[in-house]
């Protein structure tokens, strides 16, 4: 099963919207998709964490972020819980 992402072909980058995932095997494509990249409140809600946790650990550079303004970061959840697992040395056993 592979997926394509389409956009329009109009040249004005203002109008340009996006059409999203779509089957190119006949299936149809997964309603809701997460995003890759999600802000500090999110990531603190998902984590169970305090917002000025991420901000400590963002300071401290213990966990990877890109940043986008003076005081906005995107993180990617995948990324920053491996990060989180290797600083602090946590095993993942069944």
């Amino acid at each position: 099963m592979s997926t394509k992402t389409s956009f329009s072909t109009d040249s004005n980058p203002r109008t340009q919207t996006f059409n999203g995932p779509r089957q190119t095997d006949g299936g149809t494509a997964c309603a809701h998709v997460e995003p890759s990249l999600i802000r500090r409140k999110e990531l603190a809600r998902r984590i169970s964490v305090s917002e000025r946790t991420i901000d400590n650990w963002v300071a401290r550079r213990v966990i990877p972020y890109i940043k986008t303004g003076p005081r906005f970061y995107l993180f990617d959840l995948n990324q920053v819980l491996a990060a989180l697992r290797k600083h602090y040395q946590i095993n993942e056993s069944s």
